[in-house]
Formats: C-alpha cells, structure tokens, sequence
C-alpha cells in the first residue's frame, strides 16, 4: 500500500518504465493503487484461452483486470512446478494474442555454467519462442535473463558476464532481424539491488531489470528505478 504511491511519484520523476507483478489476489488491489502511472502484470499465466482448469488464470482474465504484462518461465516455474519450454511457448503465444506483453524468463543453473551451458541453455531457451512468433509480436516481448545461480542466493553475475549472455541474447534476435533486435528490452535478473543495479544498467545490452527481493523493500526498489533512468 505504501510502495505503489511511492513509485507513481517516481514515474513522475524519470523516464524509466516501472513494472510491479504481485501475486495474483493483489492485482485489484495494485492496479487501482498504480493507475495509469505504473504497469502491473501477473507472476503467471495458463496456456489455456477457457475450460475446466480449476485454479488456472486464464490471459482473458488478466486482460479484463486491466493488466498489460505477464511473466512467463520465471525460474521457479520451470524448476518446481516443471514447466518446459513447449509450455513456455505455449503461454507467450496465449499471452501475446491476448495483447499482453510477455516477459520470458531465461537462464542458466549453476551446474549448466560450470559446465560451459550457459549459452546454448539461455540461447536454446528463447530460439523456441522466436521460432513461434512473428516479428510484429516482437513488441510483446520483454526478455528477462536471471542466471538461476543468482536468485535469491546473495550472489551477481559481474556486469561483465551478464553483458556477455545480453550481448549473445541481442545478436541472436539480429540474426531474426537486425532492425527489431534493438528494440526488444532485454533484462537483467538476480540479486539486483540498489548498491550493484547502476553498474548492471551501464552495460550496452541491459535496458533493465527484473528484481525479485529487492522489491520487497521499498527504498532499495525505489533506488534501482531511479538508476535505471
């Protein structure tokens, strides 16, 4: 209730793009506390357009409530409740022909970049969803890379090998096309916080952030967004 108003004041002050995804009984609720300043999305969504899936949250539902972006593939999705990237596809193709903006999570477990993976997972990861959408969908598409490795775990990719896998993540869509490929935001997740979010927004290919429990604290939230104007 305190951190909605505080960052529409925010929104106000910078030309950075403020996004909150709360779980989904707080939609309304963040929606009407956000207005047309901030954007809300949900944490999730079901590949379903209709039909008995109980407890599933269907993209027409998040349209109704107003909502313009969603997560898709956040890592403890894909992790806990095994999602697979056939799944993935599945929800951004739902999710962009509802008219939301997909916000593909991708990336990397530590045993997979110990073993030199990083690229080919982060990479094989996003080819899949490319390979299903149109290029004029691509201004539905937001990429967020969160290093698996790094979330929640204290630990931050250096602004150098998160500027390696962004720069990969730029020149792969450039391989689609060159012109689109500049215009596709592409995030950084994992341990971002206030003390290392300006370093991480200096890189060429980070146009932001997607900020887990940082989020949670309101000055430490307020911080990054002012840093990533």
């Amino acid at each position: 209730n305190d951190l909605l108003p505080r960052l529409v004041e925010v929104s106000e002050e910078t030309q950075a793009q403020i996004l909150v995804c709360p779980p989904a009984p707080y939609l309304i609720q963040a929606q009407a506390l956000a207005g047309d300043k901030v954007a809300v999305g949900a944490q999730n969504c079901s590949e379903q357009a209709s039909g008995a899936f109980t407890g599933e949250i269907s993209v027409s539902m998040l349209t109704e409530l107003g909502m313009s972006h969603v997560l898709i593939g956040h890592s403890e999705r894909r992790a806990i409740y095994g999602e697979t990237d056939a799944l993935v596809v599945a929800k951004v193709k739902a999710a962009v022909e509802a008219g939301l903006v997909a916000v593909l999570c991708v990336g990397e477990t530590l045993e997979q970049r110990e073993a030199s993976r990083t690229l080919d997972v982060v990479l094989g990861q996003i080819k899949v969803v490319l390979d299903e959408l149109t290029i004029e969908q691509w201004s539905q598409l937001v990429i967020a890379y969160e290093p698996v490795w790094a979330i929640g775990t204290g630990k931050t990719a250096s602004s150098a090998q998160a500027q390696e896998v962004h720069q990969a993540i730029r020149q792969q869509l450039a391989g689609y096309d060159a012109q689109q490929a500049e215009t596709v935001s592409i995030l950084y997740g994992g341990s971002v916080k206030a003390a290392n979010a300006g370093e991480l927004f200096a890189q060429q290919d980070i146009d932001g952030a997607l900020v887990g429990g940082a989020s949670l604290v309101a000055e430490e939230f307020i911080s990054i967004c002012r840093q990533a104007d």
